[in-house]
């Protein structure tokens, strides 16, 4: 066979099914979100997401200086003050959702309990503090931050029973105020978090609960 045959026959390409055609090329990390800088050495990344079926989360990479982070959750806290039927919201002052109800809660801080984070939030929010506490439950959101993109939260709440003192809107909020427990997570509603909606409807199951016990005393 001459040189040209050869040449020929090793420039052939294999058959479907067969050689590296079957095997593919690997797939390539799907990203999301906008870009911003690395915090190690300033290059735009973006999110890297999660690949369930390779096991792999989402996480925060920089093909530059190998700078990694996983896209951890944030831990949030808030409590919910109820009077009688109603509930204590807050209009948002600014963004995120400037406008929407929200409940008084936030971030948590660094060394702060779960159940001192909701205070202090209660009290920079309102200017109220409260007495005894009980837990009311746990709700995944996200959290949009300009330039940075969405990233989970995790929302813990408590319930408290208003007994003295005026709410006052301070921090974040424009307005504090009482609407009925009724009333809150209807359709067409502007609320801050999606999550809300599920707080309000355990708000209400609690509060039915508790006028079931009271009658059957």
């Amino acid at each position: 066979m001459s040189e040209s045959g050869r040449g020929r026959r090793a420039r052939a390409k294999p058959k479907a099914g067969t050689g590296t055609a079957a095997r593919g090329t690997p797939r390539r990390p799907r990203l999301s979100g906008p870009a911003f800088p690395c915090a190690r050495c300033g290059r735009p990344i973006r999110r890297t997401e999660a690949d369930p079926a390779r096991g792999l989360p989402r996480t925060i990479r920089c093909p530059r200086c190998r700078y990694l982070i996983y896209d951890y959750p944030r831990p949030c806290a808030g409590m919910v003050v109820v009077k009688g039927g109603d509930v204590l919201v807050l209009r948002r002052a600014h963004a995120p959702r400037r406008g929407c109800l929200d409940i008084p809660g936030g971030f948590m801080e660094d060394g702060e309990t779960i159940e001192g984070a909701a205070r202090r939030e209660l009290r920079e929010e309102t200017g109220l503090t409260v007495g005894p506490i009980e837990w009311l439950g746990f709700y995944w959101d996200r959290y949009y931050l300009k330039g940075f993109g969405y990233f989970p939260t995790m929302n813990f709440y408590y319930l408290a029973r208003w007994k003295s003192g005026v709410p006052r809107a301070g921090d974040d909020a424009a307005t504090a105020e009482w609407v009925p427990a009724a009333k809150l997570g209807g359709r067409g509603q502007k609320l801050a978090w999606k999550h809300m909606r599920e707080v309000f409807r355990d708000v209400r199951w609690r509060l039915r609960g508790r006028r079931t016990m009271r009658a059957r005393r």
